[in-house]
This record gives structure tokens, sequence and C-alpha cells, in this order.
């Protein structure tokens, strides 16, 4: 099987339907959570619109959006820099195990270190995604000796 070509590039708003659909296919898939549709794509729009905080790209194959992913920052005080945070990876079942990922990651990676600024990438992956997990791993990242820990009150303003 030959792999298709990938093209990466930043997301526009024109992607913003794509990305919201692939948030919410993902985190059904992955965490078995079904995700308000208004809540999703006015975060994608606030994200597309917010580079500061938050950055997309996307990957396409023959004009189709096939994957994403999201940075946002994190300021590191110990090491005077930023850690680049790889968040909202999907990738279309149809399109898996053909390099798209890998090609995400490497364009990030790539991007990221032209910047004298960022120190290095972060991302988090659900504790039963060992799929993804393997993954991230083949490509040079390590498993840290951090929980991840949180206060969400995004659900009590639904309730």
């Amino acid at each position: 099987m030959t792999r298709p070509t990938i093209l990466i590039r930043s997301a526009t708003v024109d992607d913003a339907d794509a990305i919201s659909a692939f948030n919410m296919a993902m985190a059904l898939e992955t965490e078995g959570k079904t995700l308000a549709p208004a809540t999703v794509e006015a975060g994608v729009r606030h994200a597309l619109a917010d580079h500061e905080a938050s950055h997309y790209y996307v990957a396409e194959v023959d004009g189709t959006v096939a994957g994403q992913t999201m940075i946002t920052v994190e300021w590191s005080d110990w090491r005077n820099a930023l850690f680049w945070w790889i968040q909202s990876v999907y990738v279309d079942p149809r399109f898996r195990r053909q390099g798209v990922f890998r090609a995400l990651h490497a364009h990030v990676r790539g991007e990221a270190k032209k910047l004298p600024n960022v120190c290095g990438l972060r991302l988090y992956v659900h504790n039963e995604n060992q799929r993804a997990m393997a993954t991230y791993l083949q490509l040079g990242m390590t498993k840290t000796d951090y929980l991840l820990c949180e206060e969400d009150w995004s659900q009590e303003s639904a309730t």
C-alpha cells in the first residue's frame, strides 16, 4: 500500500466544520462522551480566531481534511521557555495508519524547533488509549512522572 501525499497547513475558518466534527468524534471514540455541537463549534471558531491562545494544523489528502491537531502553549519558569501542547489530535478513520499523524507531528515539531522560546512538546492521552500512546512513543515522546489533575467547571452552568 502506497502512502498518500499529505499536505500539512495552518487551519482556517473554512476548516471549522471539519475540526468541530473531528473533535466530537474524538470525544465519543476515546472517552464515550457526547459533546454539545454548539459549544464545540463556538470553541473551535474562538481557537481559530485567537492565535495567541491556540493554533490548529490540519492534514489534507487529495483536498480532504484527513486529520488535525491543535497547539496551545504553557510557560515553563523552570526553563524560561514555552512548551507547545499537542491537543485535539484526530485522524479520520479512513486515513489512519497512513502516516497522517506522523506528518502532523513532524510539522509541529519542525515549527516549534524554529522558535528559540519553545523548549519542547507535550500532550496528554486518555489512559485507556493504548494505540495512541504507542504512536506517541514511536515518535520519540516519553511518558512522564506526572498525572493530570483538574477542576472543570464547564458543566456547572449546563445543569
